[in-house]
């Protein structure tokens, strides 16, 4: 087991993960956000901060304590994300990085990037190199970051350890987040450092879990309507999200549309104008 898979999630402590990889955990947990967010750090002699998380003040000045931050990254433009940006980028005179907010609820209007990157985009510190990798489905906006020299990636919410990721329509996006789960799979890999939870060090077996983790309930969306059409996306999740709980089924009813979306892009299912679902040709 490599060492970082023991390193402790625990708030307020600056821990190395790797040579020239640190991590701090925000005092933030919650049902989304599990222990809380993971901050990181990337490099020494010239540093990176990825996901500041939200604007919690002991937080911001633990980073802020960092020497030789130059650059600031946000993966997206969740509350738990990326409002830690600006104060951060005040605190420190840091370039920010990242794709401004879409719109829509639950997006952070503060978050002005002073570099918007594009996929393929490579950020080159004087002890690493960053490669950013547009990942669009849990947002639009979502970017990944890839450690060229430990080929470990940054994924934000794009996957989380402890939990599978909300897609919230209509900024999340179903298909366009399994195809970016796809073309991370052709990707050099050798672990992946979640937004949330600790470190996964078998990329690849985490990645091909998720797709067919969500084709399985793409699956179930099919079997549910085939035996009852002309259904609500409310009637429909106790049939899909049978196995998890209903205090949580108002959350999986948002995977579901998403899933519900992805199928009417498919031209498998359709949606009448009551928002009944149905599969077409049924």
């Amino acid at each position: 087991m490599n060492e970082h898979a023991t390193a402790p999630l625990r708030a307020g402590e600056i821990t190395t993960l790797a040579v020239g990889i640190r991590r701090v955990l925000a005092p933030n947990p919650g049902m989304m956000t599990g222990p809380g967010t993971n901050t990181y750090l990337i490099g020494n002699e010239e540093v990176a901060i990825i996901d500041p998380g939200p604007a919690i003040q002991e937080h911001l000045d633990l980073l802020a304590k960092v020497d030789n931050i130059k650059w600031i990254l946000a993966t997206h433009t969740h509350p738990d994300h990326s409002p830690g940006v600006a104060r951060l980028a005040a605190m420190t005179g840091a370039k920010v990085y990242g794709i401004a907010a879409p719109n829509g609820p639950h997006q952070d209007k503060t978050f002005s990037p002073d570099i918007a990157p594009i996929d393929g985009d490579v950020l080159h510190g004087a002890d690493f190199r960053l490669r950013m990798l547009h990942t669009p489905g849990h947002a639009s906006n979502h970017l990944c970051f890839l450690h060229e020299g430990h080929r470990w990636l940054f994924t934000g919410d794009h996957i989380m350890n402890g939990s599978t990721v909300v897609i919230d329509p209509p900024d999340g996006d179903m298909r366009d987040y399994l195809a970016s789960l796809q073309a991370l799979l052709k990707v050099q890999l050798s672990a992946i450092a979640p937004g949330h939870g600790d470190v996964f060090d078998n990329p690849y077996e985490v990645i091909e879990w998720i797709i067919e983790h969500r084709l399985t309930r793409e699956a179930k969306v099919v079997a549910a309507l085939s035996a009852h059409p002309d259904t609500t996306s409310q009637e429909l999740v106790m049939y899909v999200y049978d196995d998890v709980s209903v205090e949580l089924h108002s959350w999986a009813e948002r995977s579901l549309l998403a899933h519900l979306t992805k199928l009417q892009k498919d031209d498998r299912v359709s949606r009448s104008n009551s928002a009944r679902w149905r599969l077409q040709g049924a």
